[in-house]
């Protein structure tokens, strides 16, 4: 691997990670071969009901309200779907014009490939998933994760129970139901409703601040569904969906990146905590799965792993693992992919010491020649040259045992 500066630096926080960090010189992560990669074509989508097999996934348009068109680009730009036409508004004290929205799991008869959706609840032992919503300002919309439950493995017809995850939104709306009260999950405060779309029950939980990525366990909301009664553990995970339920406009919406593993058998399952890494073992749907970009390049994963102590830091860039000394350690995953012209890498901080960490910066040194345009899960500056991911608000501690995520993507010449 080609030889770069790594650094975890302190700052002025009660407690800070201090660790031999990964080498994201992104060329000696895998080569950049002028090669074409394989990736997913650019398609349109105006039909009302018309979908996109993507990789791994489903795009659907999902139109709701006759007469009113709305048009999706799926691929290119680095976008799992964007809105280019959203004619039209409705009352926005009814129901959204549209969902359109990526999925993993089986919706009205059609299934994403390789999905082993529906699983029963029972048996999941994780059920990770990331998503980068990309909102406007100038819509009435939310933006939502949609989790599909229902007493039989169904892959067609009406699922008895939605639960609809409100990572943002605009305007004037509220969910279906009545407000019941708030909760705390994977680190985050909800206001929780509850009501009936006339079809399924719908359990909601609206984010107290706006969340723009998020990797998570799913699990913390259907665990969540059970306790209050509107689902079982026999019951089945039918489908996961990330997307948008536009009420005015909403053309430039846009899901960035998607991603969804679901774990069974053997393995760790995880906690829930935000921003949570993905964890190892068992069979899933979509295990090794790339981040959906879109892209469809096999990604090549490593680990290093440093001597640390508090107020030093070491280790090697070999990516092979080493033992960790001192209090504060941790290790840093990486899930690099490239294509002509570009790349995106996420990158997962794991606390292996026994006390939280509080606080983090992870520097690295990009080669010449590769510029980040844009990150999620952490702020990355410069764009080039020698830089740094600090952590956001939402994703600072890092609990002992636990882990935090996030990604960035850039181009190449």
């Amino acid at each position: 691997m080609k030889s770069v500066r790594q650094a975890l630096s302190s700052a002025p926080r009660a407690a800070v990670a201090l660790c031999a960090a990964l080498g994201l010189a992104l060329g000696g992560l895998f080569a950049l071969s002028p090669v074409p990669a394989a990736r997913a074509d650019t398609t349109q989508i105006c039909d009302p009901n018309g979908t996109s097999v993507q990789t791994h996934y489903v795009i659907q348009n999902n139109v709701r309200t006759a007469g009113q068109t709305q048009c999706l680009a799926v691929g290119g730009s680095g976008r799992s779907f964007q809105v280019t036409q959203a004619d039209g508004s409705v009352p926005t004290d009814g129901p959204a014009k549209s969902y359109p929205s990526i999925y993993n799991g089986c919706y009205r008869g059609l299934c994403s490939p390789g999905t082993t959706l529906p699983m029963q609840l029972s048996a999941i032992t994780s059920a990770r998933s990331t998503v980068y919503f990309i909102p406007v300002t100038d819509a009435v919309f939310d933006a939502s994760y949609d989790v599909w439950l229902d007493p039989t493995p169904r892959k067609d017809g009406v699922n008895r129970t939605r639960i609809a995850v409100w990572f943002d939104q605009l305007g004037s709306i509220v969910p279906i139901g009545s407000e019941v009260g708030t909760v705390t999950l994977a680190s985050l405060t909800w206001d929780v409703w509850i009501g009936n779309d006339g079809s399924s029950d719908v359990l909601t939980f609206v984010s107290a601040r706006k969340v723009s990525n998020w990797n998570f366990d799913v699990r913390a909301f259907t665990n969540e569904a059970v306790s209050r009664g509107l689902a079982q553990p026999n019951w089945y995970l039918t489908s996961v969906q990330a997307g948008f339920e536009p009420w005015q406009n909403g053309t430039g919406l846009s899901v960035g990146c998607f991603q969804s593993s679901v774990n069974t058998g053997e393995g760790t399952a995880g906690s829930d905590s935000l921003g949570q890494g993905n964890t190892d073992g068992g069979s899933s749907s979509g295990e090794g799965v790339p981040v959906y970009c879109p892209l469809d390049p096999t990604p090549t994963t490593g680990t290093t792993t440093g001597d640390t102590t508090a107020g030093s830091v070491g280790g090697g860039s070999s990516g092979s693992t080493t033992s960790g000394s001192g209090t504060l350690t941790c290790t840093v995953t990486y899930s690099p992919q490239t294509w002509p012209g570009g790349f995106t890498t996420s990158v997962t901080l794991a606390n292996t010491g026994s006390t939280a960490l509080i606080g983090w910066n992870l520097g690295f040194t990009l080669p010449a020649g590769q510029t980040v345009t844009n990150a999620w899960g952490a702020t990355v500056s410069p764009s080039s040259g020698a830089v740094t991911a600090t952590n956001l608000d939402y994703d600072a501690q890092i609990p002992a045992g636990g882990s935090v995520s996030f990604g960035f993507q850039g181009t190449w010449t």
